[in-house]
């Protein structure tokens, strides 16, 4: 994990090289924990989903916290959660960056919740667990050493155009699919995947 990764002025995360954006999720309710100077922390904001990583970016800031970074591979023990009474929601697990030079004690592991709390999920959870997992079958193709050292970026190279084109659209899930990649100078919803009419009724 990494906090307040770097943004671009209109909110969205700046890509690192062969970074594809895959889908942003507005009105989430985000829960992190062990965040230094302020434990704890509770936010609503929006969801970014690459073939990296996902970024939490806060809609308003809360102390020095704004935005929260997660690799894919660092995510672990991710888990959907339909409680009777609450919102559906994801939680799980985030292994911290450390640094080369950096004793890894001195990090925590972080425990997250993605919370549902405006309309229907059935785009972005299947979509989340299915990159998730093709990410980390890409990861252990291509290290296939004894505890070889995990390289975030590596996620990149995860094909994610089948994935794509097969995901299914819930009309009841505001989560917007990008179909070209955003700039920082656009309006994200005009360059987002709105599902045709016959979508609408499957």
């Amino acid at each position: 994990m990494a906090l307040n990764p770097q943004l671009f002025q209109n909110g969205m995360p700046v890509p690192f090289v062969s970074e594809l954006f895959v889908l942003a999720r507005d009105g989430v309710d985000f829960e992190v924990d062990k965040i230094p100077g302020c434990g704890k922390l509770k936010a609503k904001g929006t969801i970014y989903l690459s073939n990296i990583r996902m970024v939490f970016v806060a809609a308003k800031p809360v102390a020095n916290f704004y935005a929260f970074d997660m690799p894919l591979l660092f995510v672990n023990g991710e888990k959907f959660n339909q409680p009777i009474f609450l919102c559906n929601n994801i939680s799980g697990f985030v292994e911290p960056v450390v640094p080369e030079n950096e004793n890894r004690a001195l990090y925590s592991t972080h425990s997250f919740k993605i919370l549902f709390k405006e309309g229907g999920c059935g785009t972005f959870v299947p979509l989340f667990l299915n990159l998730i997992s093709s990410v980390r079958q890409y990861n252990q193709q291509m290290n296939s050493a004894p505890a070889p050292r995990v390289d975030p970026l590596q996620a990149a190279n995860t094909p994610v155009d089948e994935m794509m084109r097969h995901a299914y659209v819930d009309p009841n899930d505001p989560t917007r699919i990008f179909l070209q990649q955003p700039t920082p100078q656009s309006e994200l919803r005009r360059r987002t995947y709105q599902p045709s009419s016959a979508e609408r009724t499957m």
